[in-house]
């Protein structure tokens, strides 16, 4: 890995690409997987690379709508794993939701090299290889689930989902959640509750909040689940990345 030295700018960003390419050469990353790291690293760059009002909002919807769920999964991909994997188990954990392991660019090898490397994070009955079930309306391995998870959850959080899994599992009657930087994805348009973050903040603050709202009652997670709207998050987040170019060009052209 290449030594970066933090007083870099660009410190973080950088860290977090070397870990990608290096968890791509152990086989948990795929290529593809770093040019989708790029296209959402562009986006996080024009929201500000912070957690917005809009991002803190679907976050605390998300957490209530997967205490509610009788049967949450989180669904991980190599980026996943890679960025966040040791704070999506802890998530999993808090609001005792199951893991599966779900991959466009799957291989049995890279699907258990996934759960092998959550296993020596913590994980625990991560699934994902020898699936035994299959997403309708699908023809890719994302199709490829189990049915103890995926197949027969209630609610899907989604991380760095694409786009026609998030419509298919839509389809099948599930509250979809996703993470996703770029607000006008098919996938931030098809979801129920769409995250406009990093998923290296965002799993993180679901983990607070969720230690706070656990002790909610039912009618309080209802509360927070019923007042949220993923359009209006949808345009808020828009709006930021309008602002944010203007204002970087404007700061730019002052100097």
């Amino acid at each position: 890995m290449t030594e970066i030295p933090k007083s870099h700018p660009r410190y973080l960003s950088l860290v977090t690409r070397e870990r990608l390419v290096e968890m791509m050469r152990r086989g948990i990353v795929s290529e593809a997987g770093l040019i989708a790291h790029g296209r959402g690293e562009a986006f996080d760059y024009l929201i500000g690379e912070k957690s917005n009002d809009f991002a803190i909002k679907s976050e605390k919807a998300a957490v209530a709508t997967m205490l509610l769920a009788e049967r949450p999964v989180i669904s991980v991909n190599g980026n996943a794993a890679a960025l966040s994997g040791k704070e999506i188990i802890g998530l999993g954990e808090i609001l005792n939701a199951k893991i599966e392991v779900n991959l466009f660019h799957r291989t049995e090898d890279r699907v258990k090299k996934i759960v092998e490397y959550l296993e020596s994070l913590g994980g625990r009955n991560i699934l994902g290889p020898d699936p035994d079930a299959r997403i309708p309306g699908l023809d890719h391995a994302r199709a490829l689930c189990h049915k103890e998870g995926i197949y027969s959850a209630d609610v899907v959080l989604v991380p760095l989902e694409d786009g026609d899994r998030a419509q298919a599992l839509k389809n099948m009657g599930k509250t979809v959640i996703t993470i996703d930087l770029n607000p006008i994805s098919r996938t931030a348009r098809a979801s129920d509750i769409t995250i406009v973050d990093n998923i290296i903040r965002a799993i993180p603050n679901m983990i607070s909040f969720s230690k706070d709202m656990k002790n909610l009652s039912i009618d309080d997670l209802k509360k927070v689940v019923k007042s949220y709207d993923n359009a209006d998050i949808l345009k808020e987040a828009l709006n930021a990345i309008s602002e944010n170019a203007i204002n970087e060009w404007e700061t730019q052209n002052r100097k």
